[in-house]
C-alpha cells in the first residue's frame, strides 16, 4: 500500500475555538489515488479533509481556510514541500504539519523537521500507521484545552540582568546577552519545554515523545542534532555548554536558574 511541541498561546486559542467540531485536515498530494485514499480514512476517523493537488494550491487553501492539520507531500509540483512547509511556518497561525516522503535519506528527514514539520512518515506506508500519527498530533492539540494548575509564565530569565538568557514564550522570541536569536519551531519548543522543567533529566526518547508529538525508535539522532544547534545559538561556548547539559548515559538536562 502507497501510504508509506510545546505550542504557542496563538495555538492554544486555535484549539479552543475548535473544541467539540470536527477537526478539518488539508491534503497536499499530488497522486490522487493516495490523496483519496487519506481522505476516506480520516473521514472513518470524522475528520474532515480538503485536497490540493500541488504546492501552490495547497498554500493557498491554507492561507483561506482553517485548518488543524496539515499532511504535506515532499514531491510536488509548482512547489516543493519544504518550500511550502517553510510559507506554512511563517504564517501567524501555527498548525501541525505530518510530512510525507518517498525519499530515504537522512538528510531530507532531518532537513523537514528543522523546517518546522511536527511529524514525517516515510513512503510506502500503512493506513493505520498514518492515522495514528495523525491521532497523536490531535492528543496534543487536545492537552492545550486542559487547564493547568498553575498558569505558566510567559517569559523567564537565566543569568544576570541586562544579559544571559531571556525567552518570551507568547512572542516566541529569544535573546542571549541581549540580542535576538532566530530559533527554528522546534529548536523554540525544545528550548521551552527545557526550560519550563529546569534540571529534569529527559532521555532521548522522552523528548521525542514529548516534543515532537510521539516516539519513534531510531531517530534519537534528530534530538541530538537540534540540541548541537540549539547550543550553537545560545551557548557561549558549545563545546563546554552552560546551558543544556548531557547527562551521560541517560540524555539531557537544562541547568540553568531563573532569575
Amino acid at each position: 500500500m502507497y501510504i508509506n511541541s510545546v505550542y504557542s498561546r496563538k495555538l492554544a486559542t486555535q484549539v479552543h475555538e475548535k473544541h467539540f467540531m470536527p477537526y478539518k485536515i488539508l491534503i497536499i498530494e499530488d497522486n490522487p489515488d493516495i490523496a483519496k485514499l487519506i481522505q476516506l480514512h480520516l473521514k472513518d476517523i470524522h475528520c474532515e479533509a480538503d485536497i490540493a493537488m500541488d504546492g501552490g494550491e495547497g498554500v493557498r487553501r491554507f492561507n483561506q481556510g482553517q485548518y488543524d492539520l496539515v499532511i504535506l507531500d515532499l514531491m510536488l509540483p509548482v512547489m516543493d514541500g519544504l518550500e511550502v512547509c517553510r510559507q506554512l511556518r511563517a504564517s501567524a497561525r501555527y498548525v501541525p504539519v505530518i510530512m510525507l516522503t518517498s525519499k530515504s535519506s537522512e538528510l531530507d528527514r532531518v532537513l523537514g523537521l528543522e523546517i518546522g514539520a511536527d511529524d514525517y512518515i516515510i513512503k510506502p506506508f500503512s493506513i493505520p500507521e498514518l492515522m495514528a500519527r495523525v491521532k497523536a498530533q490531535f492528543r496534543h492539540i487536545e492537552a492545550m484545552l486542559k487547564p493547568a494548575t498553575e498558569p505558566l509564565p510567559q517569559r523567564l530569565r537565566f543569568g544576570g540582568t541586562g544579559n544571559g538568557l531571556v525567552i518570551e514564550f507568547d512572542k516566541r522570541r529569544v535573546c542571549v546577552n541581549g540580542a535576538e536569536v532566530e530559533l527554528t519551531a522546534k529548536e523554540f519548543d525544545l528550548l521551552s519545554h527545557f526550560t519550563r522543567h529546569p534540571g529534569r533529566v529527559y532521555s532521548r526518547m522522552a523528548l521525542l515523545d514529548q516534543v515532537w508529538g510521539h516516539s519513534y525508535e531510531g531517530y534519537e539522532h534528530t534530538v541530538n542534532s537540534h540540541i548541537n544547534r540549539l547550543r550553537a545559538k545560545i551557548e557561549q561556548d558549545p563545546a563546554t555548554p552552560h546551558y543544556i547539559l548531557t547527562v551521560w548515559g541517560v540524555g539531557y538536562k537544562f541547568s540553568g536558574h531563573e532569575t
